[in-house]
């Protein structure tokens, strides 16, 4: 029975102490005098620019979409036949044969 009372005495005296270390009270007086505070301004600097490679063009797929390249090959042989009469037609009334006799 003596050892059992020791042995709870013991504990609340370790519990009493662990609790008193881990309230960090701290008493503190001070006398401040007030004095004015110099900070310099903020500044402000840009980063440096970075200069890299060139983007590389990079063609996806590797097949010929044959019908878009038809397409497009129509497209500019109309254009030039266009072209091509538009310039006949020019041509033959600066000739005067447009029946200005």
């Amino acid at each position: 029975m003596n050892k059992k009372i020791i042995g709870a005495a013991l504990g609340l005296t370790i519990l009493a102490a662990s609790s008193v270390a881990s309230a960090h009270v701290d008493v503190a007086v001070g006398i401040g005098i007030p004095v004015g505070e110099y900070t310099p301004p903020p500044v402000y600097v840009a980063p440096p620019v970075a200069y890299g490679p060139a983007p590389v063009a990079v063609a996806y797929g590797g097949y010929d979409d044959g019908r878009a390249r038809e397409w497009r090959e129509r497209r500019e042989w109309r254009e030039r036949e266009w072209r091509r009469e538009q310039w006949r037609e020019h041509e033959w009334h600066e000739r005067g044969r447009w029946g200005g006799y």
